[in-house]
């Protein structure tokens, strides 16, 4: 168990004083700048996964052979994010549990800022792949340093639209790559790359440390320090930081009073991962999660161009029509942030995944057609149904689901149950995109698209059964929920140190 500040932990129980002062614009500023610094990471991102849809052919093209990169080398550069952030996720998780959320962040944007150059100065296709796999330190921070800081950072009624913005930043990132590499040399990706990731590391220098992370070190006078500088001192900061600190409180009070030896936190560390306090809300915020990505979008947007050059039979159009459903993505999620203020959560998710999995069924239904020579084949109908099945997913599953799953996230071991989230999610995409290319090859663009509509009917079906609505809900109120245990702060903490008290 890690050392805490146990000197901080008062033996009394007497409510944490408040500060009586009106609310102000300052705090959301602050908020609004701290999630400037992560959009511009998360745009990093998509500019990284998208570059090479548009610098394979652009190589190929200009070597005049398409030999130059293998099919096999291909899927290792779309790919190679995936694969190479694997170990690093769990690198990151425990350099958050012992340093905070600033600093691991801090050397996942640096890491990103070297791998910009290093693409930016490579000559050959083994210096692309060095770059490519670079970059899966900073990707793995996306899928866990960027998560706690936005659900920590960031009050309940900004939190979902700000969560939404990030997720449409990183297909901001895809589009600016594949518009960039399109009409101009693919250099200047990385280009824009090293701007952005200087731009992130200056906002990083203002940020203060999570308070949540702060409360978990004992480190309460900082805490609330960190919170009010962050959330202001209005009356629902303050009970958010009471319901924090009261938790933190006893909860490490009582790690104190049952030291345990090496035998019993082993027990502990299995009583936690078997909880229905942790195990649920983890397999929760893994569906969600992975609910974007069974929509296919993210297979489709990477291997746009060899899709559509198969369905429309033709280059020029092929490059059009990517550009035009990558507008449509990004057009589409900012119409899902502005849906998420008037809609639960809930409803939003499952209702416009149930819909893109529609389209998806449509689509290869119509390919298959097309394919058996039943219907003859038509352009624009083909991309006007990847456009509406974009429309469907980028307001729903795109959007939604990164706030959604974010917030499901358990407040105790956090960074364990990040850790599993990560882990999984970097798995399933690496795969996932580095079979693409074999999925096209023997089962047509028809049957991947049916593939993905099985696996989201299978992820919606299962929850609508199991999902709760987070919507305008403290990280501690959703916990409870999940938990079963009444909105009451003692009620809270004594369940907390009940499930906890072993580990």
């Amino acid at each position: 168990m890690e050392k805490c500040n146990y000197k901080e932990i008062p033996n009394n129980n007497e409510p944490f004083v408040k500060l009586k002062t009106s609310s102000d614009w300052k705090p959301f500023l602050k908020q609004l700048l701290i999630c400037s610094g992560v959009w511009t990471s998360v745009f990093l991102y998509g500019l990284s996964v998208g570059a090479p849809t548009v610098f394979i052919p652009q190589i190929r093209k200009e070597a005049n052979n398409t030999e130059i990169i293998t099919t096999e080398m291909a899927s290792w550069m779309t790919s190679a994010f995936g694969f190479s952030g694997f170990p690093f996720v769990m690198i990151l998780t425990i350099l958050t549990k012992f340093l905070g959320r600033k600093i691991p962040f801090v050397i996942a944007v640096l890491d990103s800022l070297v791998a910009f150059i290093v693409l930016y100065f490579s000559t050959n296709v083994t210096q692309i792949l060095i770059s490519q796999l670079m970059q899966g330190l900073f990707c793995a921070s996306h899928t866990s340093i960027t998560i706690m800081i936005m659900t920590e950072y960031i009050s309940p009624k900004y939190r979902g639209i700000f969560l939404t913005a990030k997720t449409a930043t990183f297909y901001w990132g895809v589009w600016a790559s594949n518009t960039i590499g399109t009409f101009f040399h693919w250099k200047n990706i990385p280009l824009f790359g090293i701007i952005f990731s200087m731009y992130t590391l200056l906002t990083l220098m203002i940020w203060p440390e999570s308070p949540y992370w702060l409360a978990s070190r004992g480190r309460f006078e900082e805490c609330a320090a960190s919170h009010r500088s962050l959330k202001g001192c209005d009356e629902e900061s303050e009970k958010e930081l009471e319901a924090l600190i009261n938790s933190q409180r006893q909860y490490l009070a009582s790690s104190l009073t049952n030291k345990q030896s090496v035998t019993r936190h082993i027990t502990g560390f299995f009583k936690i991962i078997t909880s229905k306090g942790f195990c649920k809300p983890t397999a929760l915020s893994i569906l969600t999660g992975l609910l974007a990505f069974c929509s296919g979008k993210l297979v489709f947007a990477l291997y746009a161009v060899d899709i559509l050059k198969k369905v429309t039979n033709n280059e020029s159009t092929a490059y059009i029509a990517m550009l035009i459903i990558d507008g449509f993505t990004v057009v589409s999620m900012y119409a899902g942030c502005a849906l998420a203020k008037h809609l639960k959560r809930r409803t939003l998710l499952l209702g416009a995944s149930t819909v893109g999995a529609v389209f998806l069924f449509i689509l290869s239904i119509y390919l298959y057609c097309i394919k058996l020579k039943v219907i003859p084949e038509n352009q624009y109908v083909t991309i006007g149904l990847f456009v509406a099945f974009t429309i469907a997913v980028s307001c729903g599953p795109l959007s939604v689901s990164i706030s959604v799953y974010g917030e499901l996230i358990p407040i105790r071991s956090r960074n364990l149950s990040v850790c599993i989230i990560a882990l999984t999610g970097k798995l399933i995409t690496g795969m996932s995109l580095k079979m693409a290319p074999f999925a096209f090859k023997t089962f047509g663009v028809h049957g991947t698209c049916l593939m993905f509509a099985i696996f989201s009917v299978i992820t919606i079906a299962t929850l609508y059964k199991y999902l709760p609505e987070t919507k305008n809900k403290t990280l501690q109120q959703i916990n409870d929920q999940i938990m079963g245990v009444k909105p009451n702060t003692g009620q809270i903490t004594g369940k907390l140190i009940t499930d906890d008290k072993d580990v």
